[in-house]
Parts: C-alpha cells; structure tokens; sequence
C-alpha cells in the first residue's frame, strides 16, 4: 500500500512538471526558442518511463519491501525533491524537459546553478538511486543508473552545444 501511494504521488508529480514544460515550450517558441536533441528526446522519455515500470515489476514479482534502511532514503529522496523545485524555480521560464534555449536569454546562474551547470541531472541521479534502494530494487537502481548515465553522457553535452550557440553560457561558466 505505501509503494502504491508512493508511485501514485511521485506519477501525480510528473504530470504537474510535464504541464509546466509545455506551458514553458510554448512560450519559449513563440519567443523565439530553438530546439535541440528531438532525436533523443524519445528515449529519455522511454528512458523514464520503463524504470516506473520495471521498478514496479521488481517490487511486485520480487515481493520488496520498504527498505529497512528507509530512514536513510526517505529523507534523500525528500532532498532530491526539494532539489527539484529549486532548479524549477531558479529557471522559472527557460525550466523544460526538453533542451530548448532562446538566443541571447541571459544565463541562468542562480539556486543551485550559482554551484553547478546542471543540477537537475544529479538530482535525477539520485532519485533512480534512492528510490529503487527505498524499495529494495536493487535490479532497477542498477540498470537504470546505467542507462542514466548513457543518456547523459548523450543529453549534457549536446545541451551545453545549445548553450554555446545561443547564448554568453561560456563566458558566464568561465569555462577552463
């Protein structure tokens, strides 16, 4: 019952940030906004999709449980969330699950970004992580942290090429 209420919750979520991405999208591109990376933009979401659905099957066929370690994940997981809003919010507009960047915005360098380029990535990291260990899948929790980091060894850089073109990202980032 609690792995349900769980799914349900963080599904509800997802559709709340699926909302906002195309509200954002849609005022990006009547600004003027480009897209890059709709070639791999479908297997992200693949991606996503299926560690909800195997993280379900491991859980239900396996018989997990909660992790007797849920003090630990729970409040990590509570922590990626707030993480979560916080990219949310310090992008406001420019916010999307999609690599769309408007030419010449200026570049986004506060919350989390006054730390790190790309802090929605750690945080998807960490949940893939955290909340397969908070059930016990630990099949999920590897298999998606492989294909995670595939996916961003695929998604960073061509987000940062976006960046470059449209807008000062390399002089704000002071590259090295």
């Amino acid at each position: 019952m609690i792995f349900a209420i769980f799914i349900i919750l963080i599904a509800i979520q997802r559709l709340v940030e699926l909302y906002i991405a195309k509200q954002n999208e849609k005022q990006l591109k009547v600004a003027g906004a480009v897209e890059y990376g709709e070639s791999h933009y479908k297997w992200m979401v693949l991606m996503h999709l299926s560690f909800f659905i195997v993280l379900i099957i491991e859980v239900a066929v396996l018989e997990r449980n909660v992790a007797g370690l849920w003090p630990i994940w729970l409040p990590l997981f509570l922590i990626a969330q707030s993480g979560r809003i916080w990219v949310i919010q310090s992008l406001g507009k420019h916010w999307n699950t999609k690599i769309i960047v408007l030419p010449d915005a200026d570049v986004v360098k506060k919350g989390p970004y006054k730390y790190i380029k790309h802090p929605n990535y750690i945080i998807v990291a960490t949940e893939i992580i955290v909340i397969s260990l908070l059930f016990n899948a630990y099949y999920t929790a590897i298999i998606f942290s492989l294909l995670n980091v595939w996916m961003m060894t695929v998604r960073i850089p061509l987000e940062e090429k976006a960046l470059k073109e449209h807008t000062e990202y390399s002089a704000v980032f002071k590259e090295k």
